[in-house]
This record gives structure tokens, sequence and C-alpha cells, in this order.
């Protein structure tokens, strides 16, 4: 199966996207924060979200 077509990819890649915009949004008001470490710990929690019980190849 080709990569680029891996429709859990694709799903994980949407999921990174919606959680770090939100984690961003959240983000803002808090000043030691910020919107771009607000945005990475919410893709990062998609991210373990998504690959949590399957292995890593």
């Amino acid at each position: 199966m080709d990569m680029k077509n891996n429709p859990e990819d694709r799903r994980l890649g949407k999921s990174m996207a919606k959680w770090g915009a939100l984690g961003a949004v959240v983000a803002i008001p808090v000043p030691f924060i910020g919107p771009i470490l607000g945005a990475a710990a919410g893709a990062g929690y998609a991210y373990y979200k998504g690959k949590k019980g399957r292995p890593v190849v």
C-alpha cells in the first residue's frame, strides 16, 4: 500500500490538526505557554491518542 494514501495516517493528520488548533486557542491567554507550544501539545496529544495500541513500524 502506498504510504501517501493510507487512510489511518489521514485520520491521524486531521486529528493532529484539530487538536493542535484547539491547543493554540486555549494557550493564547496563557502568557508563559503561548499558542505555538499549545499547538504542539495538542498535536502531541492527538499523535499519542492515535498511535496508542498500534505497533510502531
